[in-house]
């Protein structure tokens, strides 16, 4: 048995807000990246046996805001970021973990079935994972669906709840993993 990493250095985790209410044109759809998490991949010979993706919520960086009736500026992005820490309790519970429980493979796919724990709650988490040959390394696409009710996470909202962040968020991984790490 062996195991590989993968982190900031491999790749990109990036979340992808949407918006609901009935003012949800004045939000924003954000795009937040994490800067630091590290996956940990088991193998047995040539086949992945389990994934682990650990992510330090306090990295979390807000990069853009789509729609919304003006650009988000500089410092929207850190109150974005500020509330997003709080309404996740950060503080209390600084890390995402999700682990695989099995592995089913299709081809050039591979489907997740887990858990993610999250606000001092778990969760049953799918991840679907695309992977690519690029001669001496593989290219990962995982994405998934995470919703802050499956973990007793209240949205923010604005406008006494007339704009709020969508329950579910879009989770995307892009990374490169070497055939043969050392």
């Amino acid at each position: 048995m062996r195991q590989s990493s993968l982190g900031p250095e491999s790749g990109e985790l990036l979340i992808r807000t949407g918006i609901t209410g009935t003012a949800a044109r004045m939000g924003h759809r954000l795009t937040i990246a994490m800067r630091s998490w590290r996956a940990t991949v088991d193998w047995d010979g040539d086949e992945p046996t389990g994934v682990e993706v650990t992510v330090e919520l306090d990295s979390l960086e807000v990069l853009r805001g789509e729609g919304g009736m003006t650009p988000l500026s500089g410092p929207e992005k850190a109150l974005v970021r500020t509330n997003a820490l709080k309404t996740l309790r950060a503080k209390r519970f600084p890390q995402a973990t999700f682990r695989s429980t099995s592995m089913e493979h299709d081809a050039d796919s591979v489907r997740l079935p887990g858990t993610l724990d999250l606000n001092g709650r778990t969760a049953d988490q799918t991840v679907d994972v695309r992977i690519e040959d690029a001669g001496d390394s593989w290219r990962i696409s995982g994405r998934a669906q995470v919703r802050h009710s499956d973990f007793g996470i209240k949205q923010y909202s604005m406008l006494m709840g007339a704009m709020k962040v969508a329950d579910e968020v879009e989770v995307t991984l892009s990374a490169t993993l070497p055939r043969n790490p050392a």
